[in-house]
């Protein structure tokens, strides 16, 4: 018997990152399974597929673009959740965690009998506090946000090192309420490790899910007939975020450059970085404006045909709690570069020597590996053709969406059964008495 989940996710861009793909395919894998789900989202909200229900939980969309950070007219006004999201951001740290959690928790108050179980995807706000007294509730934890927050804090100084601290100030938050889980779920082995050690979950509370990949869309003919396209390399990240490492991959495209002026060079940027920004900037000073090329917004099916075109994808993150497009490439048999950071060696199969199944392993953050990594796949048709059937392979074995709903939906039967017998764990450790 099929059952009734309602899906959390306070943000759900669909293209960029991976918190819009994993509620588009668990949802779609989900219903094809039998069960009942409704996505609540606030702005981006996901694409979804048939059959899935959208709830908006709208915000104030205070980051949106073209006015990120914008103060909204009096008449947007809706409740005191809107205050509080307005009076935080202008106090420079970031509130859609936390209203995001209060605007569900009185809706799942309302509709509380239309559900079985509630599954909250990294919000882990307080408002869920209020959602476990009710419902069964299952969190999945990415990977805890202390990690981002140690990368941003390493490159800052100065006052950008006080407002970098305001900013992730809701992990306070977040740490609290990931402990008073009964049923988290997290993405890889090291991942586990990261939020027992971070957040100070007890281990026996985590459950271990890859995230999933559409092998019938990632495939080596996803780019059609065409041959891929010499010296082409592709990496999807967000540029300006120091975690994903894309400052390490131009500095070494530009060495490559340098050493081999006549070979053909190209990098597919699947990003959108900031207008003048940081990324922006190096591009041009590293004089790679002709060889850099920045794509976004695609569908899956042109992102899978962009990859299938490409000779190598490059994944140079600093940390991963998963790694998505790892997969992907895998999926689509292009051969891989990439650096041995949180849960990315796990995800390719890491021999700990230097190799993997679809790709080479090389120490996050160094320059010369990455650009010595790289030279050799562009350079080495044999090595190329082993690594993108080898990753094909382990793709296609590890990593599959209706596995990844099926065992999430077990999950759930247990967050039910455990429901039914006792009362849910809600300590707060310290939580506002307001946002209870």
């Amino acid at each position: 018997m099929g059952l009734r989940v309602a899906l959390l996710s306070y943000r759900s861009k669909p293209h960029v990152g991976g918190q819009g793909v994993y509620v588009r395919r668990l949802s779609r894998e989900l219903v094809r399974a039998g069960h009942e789900v409704t996505v609540f989202s606030g702005q981006p909200y996901p694409e979804l597929d048939a059959g899935v229900e959208l709830a908006r939980l709208p915000s104030l969309d205070l980051y949106r673009e073209p006015d990120p950070f914008r103060v909204p007219r009096l008449r947007e006004y809706r409740d005191l959740v809107d205050v509080l999201e307005v009076a935080t951001m202008m106090t420079a740290a970031f509130p859609e965690p936390l209203t995001f959690s209060l605007r569900a928790a009185r809706e799942l108050r309302r509709r509380r009998e239309e559900f079985d179980v509630v599954h909250d995807n990294q919000c882990l706000g307080y408002g869920l506090l209020d959602v476990a007294r009710h419902l069964p509730l299952v969190t999945t934890i990415h990977h805890p946000i202390t990690r981002d927050r140690a990368t941003d804090l390493a490159g800052a100084s100065g006052w950008r090192r006080v407002s970098l601290r305001r900013w992730y100030s809701f992990l306070a938050m977040q740490k609290r309420v990931a402990r008073a889980q009964r049923h988290v779920l997290t993405v890889s082995g090291s991942s586990a490790r990261d939020i027992v050690a971070d957040f100070g979950v007890d281990p026996r509370r985590i459950e271990v899910v890859p995230l999933g990949v559409d092998i019938d869309v990632f495939t080596p003919s996803a780019a059609g007939d065409t041959s891929r396209t010499p010296g082409r390399i592709v990496t999807m990240a967000s540029a300006d975020v120091p975690l994903k490492g894309v400052d390490v991959l131009l500095h070494a495209l530009a060495r490559r450059r340098r050493t081999h002026p006549q070979s053909p060079l190209e990098l597919v940027l699947v990003s959108r970085p900031a207008k003048g920004g940081a990324t922006e900037r190096l591009i041009d000073r590293l004089g790679l404006t002709d060889v850099v090329t920045v794509r976004n917004g695609l569908s899956d099916a042109e992102l899978a045909a962009l990859i299938a075109s490409a000779e190598v994808a490059c994944v140079p993150s600093r940390y991963e709690g998963f790694s998505l497009p790892t997969v992907e490439a895998m999926a689509c048999g292009t051969p891989l570069v990439v650096s041995d950071a949180g849960a990315i060696g796990e995800v390719v199969g890491h021999d700990g020597n230097g190799g993997a199944p679809g790709a080479l392993v090389v120490p996050p953050g160094d320059v010369d590996a990455l650009t010595a990594a790289l030279g050799r796949l562009l350079d080495d048709a044999t090595i190329r053709e082993r690594l993108g059937l080898g990753g094909r392979a382990r793709a296609v074995a590890e990593y599959s969406w209706p596995a990844v709903a099926a065992h999430t939906a077990a999950v759930y039967a247990q967050a039910v059964a455990s429901h039914r017998s006792s009362s849910p764990v809600v300590s707060g450790e310290g939580a506002p008495r307001a946002h209870r």
